[in-house]
């Protein structure tokens, strides 16, 4: 379970990485032919673990039938960026903590959604914690191209600004454009 545990907070990461040094109205831009935004994906990542991560602590019952908001893809005008990495930082907390205290074999019911196959019952806290990587590392992915599109930054660029690391000559931190 620990190595499951790890990969779904690595791609957690991703998502705090992404954002750092980004001004609010920065995480609003849609700088790619879509309309994705790195404050969007925040907010959505945030609503699909909270989605799993009841019907996890629900299981075996099967939970509340968890709605996406209307405006889960957009960081509206009067949120801002710190609260919903905040809610996002709770959030996964939250979804590591229920894998781990349910174990990854208990039975969690498949949601009523049209995407979801009506000829399966359950799938296992397992199956529910390998969908959530596979989640999190698409948006992940998504919202690199999008902030590589809004100022250049790279993702090993950015770590190494968020975590102090020194320049080295095949990495130089990420700083913000004059």
């Amino acid at each position: 379970m620990d190595g499951l545990i790890e990969y779904i907070a690595q791609q957690q990461d991703a998502f705090r990485i992404v954002a750092f040094g980004l001004t609010d109205e920065q995480a609003r831009l849609t700088p790619t032919a879509g309309t994705l935004s790195i404050g969007g994906l925040i907010k959505h990542v945030t609503n699909m673990q909270a989605g799993w991560t009841d019907r996890i602590v629900s299981a075996p019952g099967p939970g509340t039938d968890h709605q996406r908001a209307e405006d889960e893809f957009i960081l509206r005008a009067d949120e801002t960026l710190a609260g919903a990495l905040a809610a996002f930082t709770a959030q996964s907390a939250a979804t590591l903590a229920a894998i781990k205290e349910k174990g990854l074999e208990t039975p969690v019911p498949v949601p009523p959604a049209p995407w979801f196959p009506k000829d399966v019952d359950a799938w296992n806290v397992r199956w529910v914690a390998l969908h959530l990587v596979e989640e999190l590392a698409r948006h992940a992915g998504h919202a690199d191209i999008i902030r590589e599109s809004i100022d250049g930054a790279t993702t090993y660029e950015l770590l190494a600004a968020a975590e102090g690391w020194e320049p080295t000559d095949w990495l130089k931190p990420w700083t913000p454009k004059a």
